[in-house]
């Protein structure tokens, strides 16, 4: 469950063959870099709706360059994302004064 406020943190995932595939692939054609936004795209979202509750975040983007994403969530759920598989790091987003 979602408690406190949500704030924008980045999500980054650990290594994965078929992403780096894909990125290496991005760079040859328009087609190559469309499957590499619809495979990210997908396997952001499926990590999100398998490990948070339904329209309690709002993924904002995917990182092509590297494996991320940035995702407005709770401290809560920033740490129930902490203990998935599939996360190398999330860390909160850090607003320069």
């Amino acid at each position: 469950m979602a408690s406190g406020r949500s704030e924008l943190y980045f999500v980054f995932l650990n290594y994965d063959p078929e992403y780096e595939r894909l990125r290496l692939r991005s760079y040859r054609s328009q087609r190559g870099a469309n499957e590499l936004d619809m495979y990210l795209s997908k396997k952001h979202d499926d990590l999100l709706g398998n490990t948070l509750e339904p329209g309690s975040y709002k993924r904002t983007l995917s990182l092509v360059i590297v494996d991320g994403f940035a995702v407005e969530i709770s401290d809560d759920q920033a740490n129930v994302l902490r203990s998935a598989k599939e996360v190398r790091v999330v860390e909160k987003n850090q607003e320069l004064a």
